[in-house]
């Protein structure tokens, strides 16, 4: 059981830091690269992370501001929805039947 646990601690910090690489404000856009839709969607599904780590590293945003306009924020939208509110309010009605 411990061993589970350890391995189960050790993934998590492992898939934690690679997903940090990929946070909004991280300087890997400019005008001329900017963020599309699919990162926009990445972006969301990250704002919990970028959200803690932005506490410490004022560098870190919770959105990119380098982006392409109304695609990255549709799919950054349509990933906070999607991930944080539609789905889990949808699960927890069901269980109640």
């Amino acid at each position: 059981m411990k061993r589970r646990i350890a391995i189960l601690l050790i993934t998590s910090v492992v898939v934690l830091l690679a997903l940090s690489g990929c946070i909004p404000g991280d300087g890997t856009y400019s005008a001329t690269n900017s963020a599309g839709f699919f990162w926009g969607i990445w972006h969301g599904w990250l704002a919990p992370l970028s959200l803690i780590i932005g506490i410490f590293d004022k560098n870190i945003r919770l959105y990119e501001i380098n982006n392409t306009g109304w695609w990255y924020d549709l799919g950054y939208y349509m990933a906070i929805i999607s991930g944080f509110g539609g789905l889990s309010f949808y699960r927890r009605k069901n269980r109640k039947h």
